[in-house]
């Protein structure tokens, strides 16, 4: 290592803080920044399975005569994945679908 001679400069302790707190700034714009588009991910991730779940149920009705599942459960093989993430509740006598929960 070399050894700061007589007369040579380093950085002093404000630049050093000045520095950090910068550092700091930009960190927690881009913290804010991250969060808030993880919460539009599983916003339109929700909006999708929605979406998904009552595709799936307009197919069972049309292969089923126009029947009304009654849970979500039977619609697995109307699913390429493993299926709804969710929780949703069926009307009976329509078929719309309304999210409950989602995680």
């Amino acid at each position: 290592m070399k050894f700061l001679k007589s007369g040579q400069k380093g950085f002093t302790l404000i630049e050093l803080l000045v520095v950090i707190a910068i550092l700091g700034t930009l960190a927690a714009v881009v913290i804010l920044n991250v969060t808030q588009f993880i919460g539009q991910g599983r916003e339109q991730a929700a909006d999708t399975e929605l979406h998904n779940v009552q595709t799936a149920v307009a197919a069972y009705m049309y292969d089923h005569s126009g029947d009304v599942p009654d849970n979500t459960d039977v619609l697995s093989p109307y699913f390429l994945g493993d299926g709804p993430h969710g929780t949703y509740s069926i009307d009976a006598s329509t078929g719309k679908v309304t999210q409950t929960s989602y995680p």
